[in-house]
């Protein structure tokens, strides 16, 4: 199996976000990336840089408006005076169908959820390059590979088509399943990060040809809040391919596979072509933003499970924090999903 993954992503350095109404240090730092790189490789994981695919495929998941938002909103940003050293919203629209503005202050609000995800001066090359890690990931499996893990970062499943949201930018895992959809007819996405992938939700919520399904920290009490319910079923086209199956907070391994078994039941009656998997390491028991309890252990009997789907598989890296585990973690997932596959 390859690794893809570039550098150039670690260029993005956000500093801070809020959250309980207080700026804190941002969790989301490249060093998460090297860590989970280094983990890859001595695993024993082939690195492989993406291609530069431009807009081919980020266009086909965001907004033309979204996208030139991000490529220019930080020199647009910088050349006010009096503004922050990274660009934060300080005010946000009730509804996404009304007016859009001209100015940077607007549109920042128009295209940002919540105040996690500041741009800087590289956060538009470091999000593209990550695209391209799911892209390029995406392409292999679609030539034949049987699975491809794209080390994206920063994380995209927060990212709907038209807004930043939750340390996300540009839909990874929705990128990477648009990709595969150039060979396979029908594509599940399993998202196991501790959050629910609102962006994600959000890109297909009235599409039949994806089915999404999430299992996550319930949103009654945990970000995003808003989102990933159990009646957020799909809309129009897509009503009945949108799963959401929200857990208790501090959910253990032995509840957590139950839940999943039922997850790759459904995936199964869908009968898809491919998978998409959004790989979130954050379920883990001592993970800095704490959700679930999921041991180091339970990653491997995850990765055991998914692996024996023997979908053609594209693993996207979402979250997953620094921790002393992080990158164990990850081999865990790995060693399980590729001895599920030999079952």
């Amino acid at each position: 199996m390859k690794v893809i993954h570039t550098k150039k992503q670690l260029i993005h350095a956000p500093k801070q976000f809020m959250a309980a109404g207080k700026f804190h240090p941002h969790p989301e730092v490249p060093e998460r990336a090297e860590i989970l790189m280094n983990a890859a490789k001595e695993f024993g994981l082939t690195p492989e840089q993406p291609k530069d695919y431009q807009l081919s495929y980020i266009n086909k998941i965001h907004t033309e408006r979204y996208i030139h938002y991000l490529q220019t909103i930080f020199k647009r940003w910088d050349r006010k005076k009096n503004t922050s050293e990274e660009v934060f919203p300080d005010i946000h629209p009730d509804r996404r169908d009304c007016g859009y503005p001209d100015s940077a202050e607007g549109q920042s609000g128009f295209h940002h959820a919540d105040l996690s995800s500041p741009v800087g001066p590289y956060t538009w090359e470091a999000a593209s390059w990550s695209a391209h890690s799911a892209t390029h990931a995406a392409m292999l499996v679609k030539n034949g590979e049987e699975a491809c893990y794209a080390l994206s970062r920063p994380p995209g499943h927060h990212a709907a088509k038209d807004y930043a949201a939750g340390f996300c930018y540009l839909g990874n895992t929705a990128i990477a399943a648009q990709t595969l959809r150039e060979k396979f007819k029908k594509i599940a996405i399993l998202d196991i990060d501790v959050h629910h992938g609102n962006g994600t939700q959000d890109i297909f919520y009235e599409r039949d040809d994806v089915f999404t399904v999430s299992i996550h920290a319930d949103p009654v009490r945990f970000y995003p809040f808003c989102w990933g319910h159990a009646n957020e079923t799909g809309k129009n086209k897509g009503q009945g391919y949108n799963l959401n199956l929200p857990l208790t907070r501090d959910t253990k391994d032995k509840e957590y596979l139950i839940t999943l078994q039922h997850a790759l039941d459904c995936i199964e009656k869908f009968s898809p072509d491919a998978l998409v998997v959004a790989l979130g390491l954050d379920a883990y028991e001592k993970d800095p933003l704490q959700g679930f309890s999921i041991t180091t252990g339970g990653f491997k009997k995850i990765g055991r499970e998914i692996g024996g789907t023997m979908l053609p598989t594209v693993i996207v890296q979402e979250g997953g924090y620094v921790c002393p585990e992080l990158g164990v973690n990850l081999s865990s997932f790995l060693e399980g999903f590729i001895i599920g596959r030999k079952i």
